[in-house]
């Protein structure tokens, strides 16, 4: 059987799709569950799948229609009942799921998330086809963001046994689970009844775990590896990977950004000049030079330009290096060192962080160091429960291809991924306006002048716009990599 294995680390939470937000469950999620939309691999333009129509003539009450045939992995149809029954409990607050805050547009969240209620009030099941959504208001990118995990469908089987569902996930994707050996991979198998347009060619893949992503990559070199989504920074150095992968790697921009975050309910951070100062007083080309062999994209903010609404330069020169303006800035703030980056040491970012914390060290005088976290759990659950007390290791790759989808989710206040606790009511407030605007183009604007903001309080410090470096084995073809960094499972081939 031709099984390709693929790089990753234990999922953080179950397989449930409401709660699969870090990337390496979502890349699992996404093989094993086909939303209402899916998006294009090679430019993420989103494009009905399990739906057959999405219509609304006014961005805030939206009739959907699904495509007949569409069945779970155990052999039951996917209805509208199946999404709206999966939105609701992903909604309710007491279920305490991580991906609840992308259904917040949706009528009646706020009374579900406070336990209240236990449905969207705005959730309606025509009949097994078809059901209505309206929003709190409109919101233009909503069309958008339905390929994401949150809003895939569950069969009623998960709401009669959770915990067998959490021991043996039900899809209705391209892949139904095989097998999951805690600490060492998933197996999914493909499923030959799936109704999409396009079909995998390959029988099978392995989700295979690794504690370090050195391992990963002697592995991909040594074709015991099929496909690895990122090469480590020590191959990245003088461009080391091109000789060992040679024929059989790709170097490509994707809707990324590489960050570090501050906690902000940690008194010392509360300056913004401390923060903003930290930020100039990083090298960026120097760490981009000496971690990456050059291979990413200085920013100019917080949204990177293949991300429709982009709008260039929101970062004015905070993003640039200038070492006297910084220690001056630094030198009336008081913080007294040293200065500490976080990242959890299960991966390949103590190069990049040491060559950060060197060129801060020499702008501002005061040691910046590394501090790790043993694994990608114990980083997470500490960001999670608030107990960070250091700088700490964040970036955002886009769930779905909007402008919106880099803020939202991360700076308004309370929002599913705002790891730093970062507040702004202003900000807040421009972020809704912007949401209802008449058409996503009519939003770009608004979404743009927030981003401003936010950079003039910089919780998060851009410090590049990514490219993805990833290799495979000699026996991988047909190798797509798409802007939202998913390896694309339908075309890739495997030769036995």
């Amino acid at each position: 059987m031709s099984t390709i294995s693929w790089n990753g680390t234990e999922p953080e939470n179950p397989l449930v799709p409401g709660d699969a937000t870090e990337r390496d469950s979502v890349k699992i999620v996404n093989a094993l569950f086909t939303g209402l939309v899916e998006y294009d691999p090679n430019t993420a333009a989103p494009r009905t799948a399990v739906a057959k129509t999405i219509d609304s003539p006014d961005s805030r009450v939206y009739r959907i229609v699904l495509n007949p045939g569409w069945t779970f992995h155990d052999g039951t149809p996917v209805t509208a009942a199946s999404f709206v029954d999966a939105w609701n409990h992903t909604a309710y607050g007491p279920n305490k799921l991580q991906g609840a805050e992308y259904l917040s547009h949706i009528e009646g969240y706020e009374a579900t998330q406070s336990g209240a209620a236990d449905e969207l009030s705005g959730l309606k099941v025509i009949d097994d086809s078809i059901f209505e959504v309206t929003l709190s208001a409109p919101f233009s990118a909503f069309v958008t963001q339905l390929g994401y995990t949150a809003f895939f469908p569950l069969p009623r089987s998960f709401f009669a046994d959770r915990e067998a569902f959490v021991a043996h996930p039900v899809g209705n994707g391209p892949f139904s689970f095989e097998s999951h050996t805690p600490g060492v991979n998933i197996v999914l198998r493909r499923y030959d009844a799936y109704a999409g347009a396009r079909k995998p060619k390959v029988d099978g893949v392995e989700f295979r775990f690794y504690r370090m992503l050195e391992d990963a990559y002697a592995d991909v070199v040594a074709n015991k590896l099929d496909y690895l989504d990122f090469v480590p920074a020590d191959a990245l150095d003088g461009g080391r990977y091109k000789q060992e992968l040679a024929g059989r790697y790709v170097a490509k921009p994707y809707m990324g950004v590489q960050s570090i975050s501050f906690p902000m309910w940690d008194p010392r951070f509360a300056d913004p000049r401390l923060r903003q100062a930290l930020s100039m007083a990083i090298d960026r080309q120097y760490v981009i030079d000496t971690a990456f062999d050059g291979d990413k994209m200085l920013p100019d903010g917080l949204v990177p330009p293949i991300v429709p609404g982009y709008g260039g330069n929101a970062s004015g020169d905070l993003c640039t290096y200038q070492p006297e303006k910084a220690k001056a800035l630094f030198e009336t703030t008081g913080f007294e060192g040293p200065i500490e980056l976080t990242s959890n040491d299960d991966s390949a970012n103590q190069v990049w962080i040491d060559a950060a914390c060197r060129t801060i060290t020499a702008a501002l005088g005061v040691e910046a160091r590394y501090a790790p976290v043993p694994t990608f759990g114990e980083f997470r659950k500490l960001i999670n429960e608030q107990k960070v007390t250091t700088i700490f290791r964040s970036g955002w790759v886009a769930d779905y291809p909007s402008i919106e989808n880099f803020l939202n989710p991360i700076f308004r206040t309370g929002a599913a991924v705002n790891g730093s606790g970062y507040s702004n009511p202003a900000v807040d407030a421009l972020l809704a306006e912007a949401d209802a605007a008449p058409s996503e183009q009519e939003g770009w604007e608004l979404y743009r002048q927030a981003e401003k903001m936010i950079l003039q309080d910089m919780p998060a410090i851009p410090l590049w716009y990514q490219k993805v470096e990833s290799g495979w084995s000699t026996r991988t073809g047909n190798v797509t990599v798409t802007p939202l960094l998913q390896l694309d499972l339908f075309d890739v081939t495997i030769e036995d």
